[in-house]
């Protein structure tokens, strides 16, 4: 087999060391080198200097959760790295060792056999870190609310299926009623802003209830919790706001995608960045996120469909404004999920959308061009005789006799 690399190296990456493994490749024998070395920042320094005197031009390492990262940044100025997956580069069951695997690694490398996973510049990796801890943030507030749903309902106070928003103004005025010890109905009802839509007597019927000290020692805490992160999430935005200074046009175009919310455009530039020729295609860039089937095929039948892992952050993001933009009428989006949903299910259906409103993206970050929808009606005009047919079938199918002219 060809030698793309003759002087590369493997580095089997773990939390407290790194095992690396030199491969020299000059006519004669190829010749291996090993050597361990801490994660610390020294040890770190060494093994690059150990890979200048080895001659490794080219580096090769696993994805190990965290634990590539900081070899990475102090190894990429260095010599070039290529990140593998490492699901894509497992070894030969029953040799497994830190040394063979680092060696194993080596060996593809030098055969050009490993397909590098996609490592975005630095500034984007760091709104990659603000856009994922706020969106954490912004799971762990809705935790807590169930959390103070739980406790409501152990209290006996059924005011979560009539008012909408726990921590809205007025949800906050009744919590904060019930916390300060008022247990009358009216007067908890008195602390809203009057704008609640529900029934009053269903509002007063549900206020009624048996809460203790305990109940209020959650109450408050959650609360609090709340506040918390709410600062944090306050904090992000900010930061936010100054690293996407230079991407406020791209941002301000993407938003013109149905569906897809300021926070979503953000997601979108922090976790595949600007650089779209890192995807040839917009297929290349579906199938990195994990949007479409997986291709698992033997004797010729489909064995499973079920979609990729991919990229979670930006999947899960992408299929959240999927659903948002399926109820916009009148827009390609709702067509397409209208569509699908009757031959495949809701689920597939919005998984589709999901990947059109990528495929949108992915040529608004390319080319800078604008977002044209195609409207609700471009699959009847796509093929008006076809709609046409499809209609008549189903009008003959009640019991009438069908004639089609013209307009």
């Amino acid at each position: 087999m060809e030698v793309v690399h003759p002087h590369c190296a493997g580095l089997d990456v773990h939390k407290d060391e790194v095992v690396a493994c030199a491969r020299v490749t000059t006519g004669g024998p190829t010749r291996y080198a090993s050597a361990r070395f801490p994660t610390t920042t020294r040890g770190l320094l060494a093994l690059s200097d150990w890979l200048a005197e080895q001659g490794s031009t080219v580096v090769a390492m696993e994805a190990t959760g965290v634990y590539w990262k900081p070899v990475w940044h102090v190894l990429e100025e260095a010599c070039d790295l290529v990140l593998a997956n490492a699901a894509h580069v497992r070894a030969i069951p029953g040799r497994k060792s830190d040394t063979n695997d680092a060696r194993w690694l080596a060996d593809l490398l030098a055969h050009g056999l490993i397909r590098a996973s996609f490592v975005p510049p630095t500034a984007i990796q760091e709104l990659r870190d603000l856009t994922r801890t706020r969106t954490q943030l912004v799971r762990e507030v809705a935790q807590h609310t169930l959390r103070i749903q739980k406790t409501l309902e152990d209290a006996n106070i059924k005011i979560t299926g009539v008012v909408t928003d726990l921590l809205g103004v007025s949800g906050r005025a009744l919590l904060t009623g019930l916390i300060a010890g008022e247990t009358d109905p009216a007067r908890l009802l008195a602390r809203t802003t009057g704008r609640l839509q529900a029934d009053p007597d269903r509002l007063l019927d549900g206020l009624q209830g048996r809460v203790t000290a305990h109940h209020r020692f959650l109450l408050q805490l959650h609360l609090d919790q709340i506040a918390t992160l709410d600062a944090g999430i306050t904090r992000i935005e900010a930061a936010l706001e100054d690293r996407l200074h230079p991407f406020r046009a791209t941002i301000a175009r993407l938003t013109t995608i149905p569906g897809v919310s300021v926070v979503v455009a953000r997601t979108i530039v922090a976790e595949i960045g600007l650089d779209m020729t890192r995807f040839a295609t917009p297929g290349h860039l579906i199938s990195w996120v994990g949007l479409c089937p997986r291709m698992d095929e033997s004797a010729g039948k489909r064995r499973s469909t079920r979609l990729r892992h991919g990229a979670p952050w930006l999947k899960t993001a992408l299929v959240q404004a999927a659903w948002a933009a399926s109820r916009k009428r009148d827009g390609y989006p709702r067509a397409q999920f209208a569509r699908l949903r009757a031959r495949r299910g809701p689920k597939k259906a919005v998984v589709a959308v999901a990947a059109s409103l990528l495929t949108a993206a992915y040529f608004i970050l390319r080319d800078g061009a604008e977002y044209r929808d195609l409207g609700g009606r471009y699959f009847d005009e796509r093929d008006k005789a076809r709609v046409v047919r499809r209609l008549t079938r189903r009008i003959e199918a009640l019991g009438y006799s069908v004639q089609v002219a013209a307009a």
